[in-house]
């Protein structure tokens, strides 16, 4: 890509000014962080991890 002349620079924002005033500025997009692991996944492991503790705690006042 070719260095631009202080003519073509002006003319460019110009015209972007121009475009930006008729369809308004860019809205940023907003990106959504999703989890490696589903919901389902979760619920399993914590439903695992809690009840293995519960069962370690019983046999160990019995």
């Amino acid at each position: 890509m070719a260095v631009q002349t202080p003519k073509q620079r002006i003319a460019n924002e110009r015209f972007a000014k121009r475009n930006e005033k008729k369809l308004g500025k860019a809205k940023p997009k907003e990106t959504k962080v999703e989890s490696p692991l589903s919901k389902t996944w979760v619920i399993v492991l914590l439903f695992l991890l809690v009840g293995g503790g519960i069962l370690e705690l019983l046999t160990l006042f019995m």
